[in-house]
């Protein structure tokens, strides 16, 4: 509700006697054609910054659990994050390592132990 009583301010500021005639009345209170750009431009950085954050964890778990599975979801969201022109673009890079190494640790694994599970016993 604030911005849209900020957008309605500034849009009579710039709104002379010239324009209401030449528009045949009064401000009609409509929301100026920004509006809908900026919000769409809000919730793909809100929902790039969830992708970078995702990855971040996805990396992080991946390095324990289902390294083949995580790795590559973690890869794939990173990179969606920075196309995406994330806020966080640290947690991003750090998801994309993060699945790089789960990637790593999986061939590790596979290459040591023939195996794809972690053998803490020995």
């Amino acid at each position: 509700m604030t911005l849209t009583l900020i957008d309605r301010a500034r849009r009579t500021d710039h709104v002379t006697d010239k324009d209401v005639t030449d528009k045949g009345g009064a401000d009609t209170g409509t929301a100026p054609e920004e509006t809908p750009d900026s919000a769409a431009r809000r919730a793909t950085g809100r929902e790039a910054d969830g992708l970078a954050v995702a990855s971040f964890v996805l990396g992080l778990v991946g390095l324990l659990v289902f390294n083949l599975l995580l790795g590559p979801t973690a890869i794939v969201m990173a990179l969606l994050s920075l196309a995406r022109r994330t806020r966080r673009p640290g947690r991003a890079y750090l998801g994309l390592a993060l699945g790089v190494a789960d990637l790593v640790v999986l061939a590790v694994l596979v290459t040591v132990n023939g195996t794809v599970a972690w053998d803490l016993a020995g």
